[in-house]
C-alpha cells in the first residue's frame, strides 16, 4: 500500500451517487488486480451510504492487469446488472414457488453454465451466451456422429457466427467485444460477420454488387415475406433459385417468390445487365465468399487446413449454404444436426457447469518464482473448489485445469497455454514454454526460442459435469423414396430443373438421399447440390458427402 484509501472521499462520492438516484455502481482502482483490499472497502462504504445499490468491483469481475479493459468489463457488468439480476432473482423465486427443486442454471459466454447467484453478481458473463450455447450443441451432435474436428457456421437472419473446434473442444479467447467495447473475459472464440438470410443486396454507385452487412431484420424482413420490405435479400435470392419451398413453418407461412424475383430484377439484375437468375446467383456468390473469408480467419490464418475438418452448418439459414461453402473450402463432409434451428437450446441441455478464476502474476522465465506461482495457483484452485461446493457438484463430477497467459518479452499480447501437469517446478515451466513456442509458430508461422518468455496471468478453470439427456438412436422412419413430398424447380448446373423435396423427419436411419434435392423440416431447409450424397446417421444427423456421387 503506497497511499491509504481516503474513506471520507469515498463516502462523499457514495452520497452523491445515491442522491442522483444511480442504482448500480462500478468500482475500479488502478492496481486492484494486485491488491483488492481498497476496492472491497470502497464497496462497503458505498453500501453503508446507499444500501439499495448494486455494486460491482473490478477485482471480482476481471482481476487482471490492463485497467481500461478491466474498467470496461466492470462498467458493462453494472450497466446490465439491474435488469439481469432482477430478472434472474424473480425467475429463481418463481421456480421455487412452483415447487421446482432443480437449480436454475444459466449459460455463460465461455460455453458452460453456472448458478443464478453467480450471474446475479456477474451478469456480463452472459454477454454472448446464445452463440456459445450453439457451439456446445454443435460439439454434442458432432460427437454423436463421430466427428471431433469441425468448423461451425451459425447463420441466422442478420449474421454468421463461425467457430473452429479441434478434438471436441472449442477455443476460448479473452479478446472479444460487445459492440465497440472490449471484453477480456473468457469467451468461446467465435468470429462474426454481417451475413445472414436478411442481408440486403445492393448495387453500389461504382456498379459493384454488395451484400450486407445491413440487414432487413425480422421487420420488414425479406421482400418475399410481404411485410413491407422492398430491398432484395439473401433469402429472396434463395427463393428465386428454388432453394426454398413457397411455404415454410410446416405450411403456416407463405413466401412470395414473384415479389422476390421482381425486387431482384429491378434493383440488381437490370442495373447490372443480368437476368434475375444470374443476379440471384451473384448475391449468393458474394455472401458465400464473405463467409469463406471469415472461415479462413479461424482456420487458414491460424495454420489449420479447413479440409481436415467437417463443416457443421446450423441456425435457420445454415444448412441452405452448407454444400456451397464446403465446395469453396474443399471440405468433403457436411454434418447437418437433427434440429439446426434450435441447436443453442440443445446446447443448453447438454452443457457442463463451468467457471474461470484468474489472477495477474508477472513472471519472467529467467527469474521464475516457483513458490509464489504455486501459492497463486493453489489459491485459485481453492476458489474454484469453493465454487464447485456452492454449486453442489460431487467430487466424481469435478475437473480442474490450469492455464497461463504467456508472451515473449516486450510483446503486447499473450497466448493462453495449458500448464503442464499439476506441480509447479522448472520441468513443468520448461514444458509449458515449449507448448507456447509451438502455439506461437502455428498461429504466426514463427517462434523465437532465443527470446525470454513471460508469464502474465494464471488461470484455473473449474468444470462440473452434469448428466446429459440419454442418446436414443432413431427408430422407425421410411426409406428415402417414400419421403418425397413434392417437387421443386431449382437452379442446377445452368438451368432450372425439377428436383425432389424430402420430408427429413420421416427418413429412417441409414436412408440415403442423392442431390440435387431439398430436404425440409420445421426449422430449416437443406440444399443438396448435384453429386452430394446424404446419409441419415443413427442419431439423426445428416452426413453429406460433398460431390461423392458426381459422375463427371
Amino acid at each position: 500500500v503506497v497511499a491509504q484509501l481516503d474513506e471520507d472521499e469515498v463516502g462523499v462520492a457514495a452520497r452523491a451517487i445515491r442522491d442522483k438516484g444511480v442504482e448500480a455502481v462500478a468500482v475500479c482502482f488502478l492496481h486492484s488486480f494486485a491488491n483488492a483490499a481498497h476496492e472491497r472497502r470502497a464497496r462497503e462504504i458505498v453500501l453503508e451510504e446507499h444500501p439499495s445499490a448494486l455494486v460491482s468491483i473490478s477485482s471480482e469481475v476481471l482481476p487482471v492487469f490492463r485497467e481500461f479493459e478491466r474498467s470496461m468489463a466492470t462498467i458493462l457488468n453494472v450497466y446490465v446488472m439491474p435488469l439481469v439480476a432482477t430478472y434472474v432473482a424473480k425467475l429463481d423465486a418463481e421456480l421455487k414457488q412452483a415447487g421446482i427443486d432443480a437449480p436454475l442454471l444459466l449459460m455463460k459466454s465461455s460455453g458452460g453454465v453456472t448458478g443464478a447467484a453467480t450471474i446475479k453478481r456477474e451478469p456480463i458473463q452472459t454477454a454472448l451466451s446464445g452463440p456459445a450455447a450453439g457451439i456446445v450443441g454443435a460439439v454434442y451432435e458432432a460427437g454423436r456422429a463421430g466427428h471431433a474436428n469441425i468448423i461451425t457456421v451459425d447463420i441466422g437472419g442478420t449474421s454468421a457466427d463461425i467457430c473452429l473446434i479441434r478434438d471436441g473442444r472449442p477455443g476460448l479467447t479473452t479478446k472479444s467485444q460487445v459492440g465497440e467495447w472490449p471484453i477480456q473475459l473468457p469467451m468461446v472464440d467465435i468470429h462474426t460477420i454481417g451475413a445472414g438470410g436478411g442481408s440486403i443486396a445492393r448495387v453500389s454507385s461504382a456498379g459493384a454488387l454488395t451484400v450486407g452487412p445491413e440487414s432487413a431484420g425480422a421487420l420488414p424482413g425479406p421482400v418475399s415475406y410481404g411485410r413491407g420490405g422492398i430491398e432484395p435479400t439473401v433469402t429472396d435470392a434463395h427463393l428465386v433459385l428454388g432453394h426454398l419451398p413457397e411455404h415454410l413453418l410446416a405450411g403456416e407461412m407463405r413466401i412470395d417468390v414473384e415479389a422476390a424475383r421482381r425486387a431482384i430484377d429491378e434493383r440488381i439484375a437490370r442495373p447490372l445487365g443480368l437476368s434475375a437468375i444470374e443476379a440471384a446467383r451473384g448475391i449468393l456468390q458474394v455472401v458465400n465468399n464473405n463467409m469463406l473469408g471469415a472461415i479462413r480467419v479461424v482456420s487458414v490464418e491460424r495454420g489449420l487446413d479447413p479440409r481436415d475438418f467437417a463443416l457443421l452448418p446450423f441456425g435457420g439459414a445454415g444448412p441452405i449454404h452448407g454444400s456451397d461453402l464446403a465446395r469453396l473450402l474443399g471440405i468433403a463432409t457436411v454434418l447437418v444436426p437433427p434440429s439446426p434451428g434450435v441447436l443453442s437450446a440443445i446446447g443448453l441441455s447438454v452443457s457442463s457447469l463451468r467457471n474461470e478464476f484468474s489472477r495477474t502474476s508477472f513472471q519472467d522465465a529467467e527469474n521464475f518464482e516457483v513458490a509464489h506461482v504455486a501459492r497463486e495457483f493453489h489459491q485459485l484452485e481453492n476458489e474454484a473448489l469453493a465454487w464447485l461446493d456452492e454449486e453442489g457438484v460431487p467430487p466424481a463430477g469435478r475437473s480442474i485445469e490450469w492455464e497461463v497467459a504467456m508472451r515473449y518479452r516486450h510483446q503486447g499480447f499473450e497466448l493462453g497455454v495449458p500448464w503442464t501437469g499439476r506441480s509447479v517446478d522448472k520441468a513443468a515451466l520448461d514444458s509449458t514454454i515449449g507448448s507456447f513456442h509451438r502455439l506461437h509458430e502455428q498461429l504466426y508461422s514463427f517462434s523465437q526460442e532465443d527470446t525470454p518468455v513471460e508469464i502474465v496471468t494464471l488461470r484455473v478453470t473449474a468444470t462440473g459435469r452434469l448428466p446429459v439427456p440419454r442418446s436414443i438412436p432413431l427408430s422407425g422412419g421410411r426409406p428415402a423414396n417414400e419421403c418425397v413430398v413434392a417437387t421443386q424447380r431449382m437452379y442446377v448446373d445452368g438451368a432450372m430443373i425439377d428436383c425432389p423435396v424430402y420430408d427429413r423427419v420421416g427418413l429412417a436411419p441409414g436412408a440415403v438421399v442423392a442431390g440435387p434435392a431439398l430436404l425440409q423440416q420445421l426449422d430449416t431447409t437443406i440444399v443438396l447440390e448435384r453429386g452430394d450424397v446424404a446419409t441419415v446417421h443413427e442419431y439423426g444427423s445428416l452426413v453429406v458427402s460433398v460431390g461423392a456421387g458426381h459422375t463427371d
